[in-house]
């Protein structure tokens, strides 16, 4: 972070001028520089080095969630089209046990008119 610039000599002739003794002046001089040296503050600056880079962030974040978004849905599809072709296989496999039982109950009909009077 910037550090903010604090004209010492003056805070002191502003506060000399509005009657403030030179040595008491000094002090708040001192205390106010000391507490501007200790706060951790932004400027403008780092708000827009900070705010590009939070940008710059959210764009790789914005570009890979597209990108597993499209990857997600390719496998989706992907699943969605060997379960449509699984369902297509049953569909035969259960048709082909229809058909099988329908003919083998036609037969033991047939068969049971045949020896009953």
């Amino acid at each position: 972070m910037a550090t903010v610039t604090f004209d010492t000599l003056k805070f002191v002739k502003t506060l000399k001028e509005a009657g403030v003794p030179e040595p008491q002046a000094e002090a708040f001089s001192t205390a106010v520089q000391e507490s501007h040296e200790a706060a951790d503050l932004a400027t403008k600056t780092d708000l827009r080095e900070y705010e590009s880079s939070i940008r710059g962030d959210l764009e790789k974040l914005d570009i890979g969630l597209r990108h597993e978004m499209k990857e997600l849905e390719s496998r989706i599809d992907t699943r969605f089209e060997k379960m449509h072709s699984d369902m297509s296989d049953l569909k035969f496999e259960l048709l082909k046990w229809i058909i099988g039982i329908a003919i083998a109950q036609a037969g033991l009909l047939i068969g049971l008119l045949k020896f009953l009077p």
